[in-house]
């Protein structure tokens, strides 16, 4: 069994990355462009800013369509790179420390222990996960994983993204357990072939296709 695993609102609390993670970016983006606008990697995403939206950009005009995708929540793998180089500098200065539950740090740890196979699949850059996993209070977590996903193998609601992740580890998509919160994911990783479970933190009392759980102590593998 290979675990696939989702980061907010199943590893990390949601409101974490929505209320302290997203409003951080985007209260230092414009002058984090102004500063770093000349540096390749982010003149390269600046540039790639002009194609999707078809016309030249000043750093602030550029500056607010970012901080409206931001505002929108939008999965854009534009954004979500610029959003990991300001990340970067937040957890490296102390400002930022990733939020982990218990129940997940310790059933991946003792996942790990038993010779499991661990990986990320998260709408978040993989930069961003790393940033993430390797600051936070139970230390750096990142050497707990085998490996990290992001969007740019394709969206977490389409069924290819699954069979794409299998297919660049060599494996099929039935090896794999994917625990997420979102209902359409776990749908499109059934889809694929995956077995899925669903984290209902929250207790929404929604109906789900998927087997549902409150806490990581619940999986039994």
């Amino acid at each position: 069994m290979i675990l696939l695993l989702d980061i907010e609102g199943t590893i990390s609390s949601l409101s974490y990355v929505k209320e302290v993670m997203f409003p951080y970016s985007k209260s230092k983006l414009k002058s984090f462009l102004k500063e770093n606008a000349q540096k390749e990697e982010i003149r390269s995403l600046l540039k790639r800013l002009e194609e999707k939206v078809g016309r030249s950009l000043s750093v602030e005009e550029a500056a607010e369509i970012f901080e409206d995708w931001i505002e929108k929540d939008l999965k854009e793998p534009i954004l979500k790179e610029l959003q990991g180089h300001i990340w970067e500098i937040g957890f490296k200065s102390g400002e930022l420390m990733g939020h982990i539950y218990e129940d997940a740090y310790e059933k991946i740890r003792e996942w790990r222990s038993k010779g499991y196979k661990i990986y990320i699949y998260s709408s978040g850059s993989v930069k961003a996960q790393k940033l993430f996993f390797g600051n936070t209070k139970y230390g750096d977590l990142t050497k707990l994983f085998d490996g990290f996903f992001d969007t740019s193998i394709g969206s977490k609601r389409e069924k290819d993204s699954y069979i794409a992740i299998a297919k660049t580890l060599g494996l099929k998509p039935e090896d794999f357990l994917f625990l997420s919160d979102v209902e359409e994911e776990l749908d499109s990783a059934s889809l694929a072939g995956m077995k899925t479970i669903k984290v209902d933190r929250y207790n929404s009392g929604d109906v789900s296709k998927h087997r549902v759980v409150k806490s990581f102590f619940e999986v039994e593998l």
